[in-house]
């Protein structure tokens, strides 16, 4: 199960919840990041500075959001290079055209099967661990059918896919073709009122789905939060009626880590209480900068062929 999120705070959230991974979701970093709906006009440079914030504050395996490569296979291959770089555990690479829509929506159009594989093939060459797990989505369920669907998926697993993400099925029963029909690891997404039905994790797990995302799920928790509290400040001149609501002052500084900040400050800073030799000891690496940045090579491992 991962949690999508946007930012620092959400990826914060899901990590402290205990989950074992999470979703950096490109329609919620354009949300965030530009105020655009998810139509495809996010960039690289904009992704790649939400996903080095996020790697750089989570030690969770980060999923993410590539959409379409940014162009074609050569786009792909910088866009795999730079991704790895800044430390994600895995990235989603889809068959739409550019621009792309939002998987639940209509009116998306595909790539040729054959240009879907040549950028696989590409984000194959192109990283420099098999720890990087690539994830294939398909869009043919909606404009070409399930059949056509499945059929994708086979191929771009057969192309190197890690793990086969078939967007937008209707029903439990095509969920289970589309788990029995591709031999690779496939990934469902858990989007509210959208064209899939909502299921359990259990159930999903019986189906046969190995990764399931809730990519928008925080962020329109989130929002709603945001709207009952500005209506609530607007309407009565104050927070106080939903203080029950809210993290404490000192909550939201222990979620990023205020204690590790009060101890590098007692060591480091001028006037600090702590000796010569506590910032000694800090040198030798007895204390260390409090981010959470895990290896860049630290995410799940990529499946093995007997285990799809």
């Amino acid at each position: 199960m991962a949690p999508g999120a946007y930012d620092v705070i959400t990826a914060r959230l899901v990590e402290e919840a205990g989950f074992p991974a999470c979703y950096m979701t490109g329609s919620g970093v354009s949300i965030s990041a530009l105020g655009i709906p998810d139509v495809g006009l996010v960039s690289l440079y904009e992704v790649l500075v939400r996903l080095e914030q996020i790697t750089g504050a989570v030690g969770v395996p980060v999923i993410a959001d590539a959409d379409t490569g940014f162009g074609n296979p050569l786009n792909v291959l910088r866009t795999v290079v730079e991704f790895e770089r800044r430390g994600a555990a895995a990235i989603q690479l889809e068959d739409q055209e550019m621009p792309k829509k939002c998987g639940h929506e209509p009116g998306r159009r595909l790539v040729p099967v054959a240009e879907m594989v040549a950028k696989l093939e590409a984000a194959r060459a192109a990283r420099s661990s098999p720890d990087l797990v690539i994830v294939a989505r398909t869009d043919a369920r909606t404009t070409h059918g399930l059949a056509d669907a499945i059929a994708r998926g086979r191929r771009y697993a057969e192309a190197g896919a890690d793990v086969v993400f078939v967007e937008s099925p209707e029903t439990p029963e095509e969920m289970r073709a589309i788990c029995a029909g591709i031999p690779a690891p496939t990934l469902a997404n858990m989007v509210e009122g959208g064209r899939t039905p909502i299921l359990p994790q259990r159930d999903l797990a019986e189906i046969g789905y190995k990764v399931v995302i809730y990519p928008n799920s925080l962020t329109r928790v989130m929002a709603r939060a945001g709207q009952r509290l500005l209506d609530e400040l607007k309407r009565a001149g104050t927070t106080a009626g939903l203080a029950a609501d809210m993290l404490t002052h000192g909550e939201l500084w222990d979620l990023f880590g205020r204690g590790e900040w009060e101890r590098l400050e007692a060591t480091f800073v001028a006037g600090g209480t702590a000796q010569i030799s506590s910032r000694a000891a800090a040198a030798d690496g007895a204390t260390r900068w409090p981010a959470r940045r895990r290896s860049r090579r630290g995410g799940p491992s990529r499946p093995r062929s007997a285990d799809r």
